[in-house]
């Protein structure tokens, strides 16, 4: 597994497009000053030796050099060692709606903005629990295998988004029965899944899916996201939004009646998720309900720092800065590496 040891140094990579900002600033400024003292056609002629390509070549030199030396401080490091430890927690698995109408804005910033980020805050709050990741449109599939590692998953939830399914639809029971295959074998610890979604279920028998998960001692959850009244689902560019055949804007609505069935076939909770923290209160407390039972999991213990190759990399690229010079050099002056 890769990782940072100190990722908050990574907040520095915002300074790199200030320094391109204030380095074209300074050339224009620059040339600018140059037009003052006269034509700057003429003034090339008299300084034959000054070379603007070397002056943006160092620019880009340095500021490759600082690009690595941020990274380099926030400590790149890989696995090593892995090992198995006992832990209390329960198993959790999450099925995303990613279908086209989760784009619709009548949750802020989206309804999928929103679910992720909710996941996020909720993956956040966990410790000693193992969480994996399904998402479902017309189809469902595994994003993330259950795991302990909550860097990954947080990352695979960042890169979620509807061009991952090209069928559309909304294929709830699909995604429940995946998501029921996949817990840990023989793990004897509280079992949950969280079903984030419109409810605008076209596909399968999502109810009859959760009643069977829930035979299996598996308690689904049902997070409806969205406005009953219904909204737009915005396109590519502004004002457009998605229409049917016939022309007319498409208005998706969630369906709150199916998702309560659902909820209530799999034994578990159902809550609205809107622009408050609401529906992230509710599942946190789902989940302190559960029972938390020892179980395995595989954790890396020991980590190889690998941030000795981009250090000789900047350290490279500085020397390079350091060798080349604003001017034409008198004795390579007739190779023409530069103009």
């Amino acid at each position: 597994m890769f990782r940072f040891a100190n990722p908050e140094f990574l907040y520095l990579l915002l300074i790199l497009p200030a320094l391109i900002v204030f380095y074209i600033y300074a050339v224009i400024q620059k040339r600018r000053a140059v037009k003052r003292y006269g034509n700057p056609a003429l003034l090339v002629e008299l300084m034959p030796d000054v070379s603007p390509k070397r002056q943006h070549l160092k620019f880009w030199l340095s500021f490759a050099a600082i690009a690595l030396m941020i990274f380099v401080i926030a400590g790149p490091q890989f696995g090593s060692k892995l090992e198995t430890v006992k832990r209390q927690g329960v198993e959790i698995m999450v099925c995303l709606d990613v279908s086209n109408s989760m784009l619709s804005e009548d949750v802020a910033p989206s309804r999928l903005a929103k679910a992720k980020q909710m996941l996020a805050k909720l993956t956040d709050g966990l410790s000693n629990d193992k969480v994996g990741m399904i998402v479902f449109a017309g189809d469902a599939f595994t994003q993330l295998p259950i795991t302990s590692d909550y860097i990954s998953a947080k990352m695979f939830l960042s890169s979620i988004s509807p061009e991952m399914i090209s069928t559309q639809g909304t294929a709830i029971g699909a995604a429940i029965n995946l998501a029921a295959r996949s817990f840990t074998p023989n793990e004897t610890s509280d079992k949950a899944i969280i079903v984030i979604t419109d409810g605008e279920n076209h596909e399968d028998d999502a109810v009859g899916a959760a009643k069977m998960a829930s035979d299996k001692g598996i308690h689904v959850n049902i997070v409806g996201i969205g406005d009953p009244k219904g909204a737009p689902i915005p396109m590519d560019s502004a004002n457009n939004y998605m229409k049917d055949n016939a022309g007319n804007v498409v208005i998706t609505k969630l369906n709150e009646q199916m998702c309560q069935e659902i909820a209530a076939a799999g034994n578990g909770m159902y809550v609205r998720a809107d622009n408050t923290n609401s529906a992230l209160r509710a599942l946190e407390k789902e989940i302190e309900k559960m029972n938390k039972t020892e179980m395995d999991s595989k954790v890396y213990s020991e980590y190889d720092e690998q941030f000795q190759i981009l250090a000789w990399i900047a350290l490279i690229l500085l020397i390079g800065d350091v060798l080349t010079l604003d001017r034409k050099n008198r004795i390579f002056k007739k190779i023409k590496l530069f103009s």
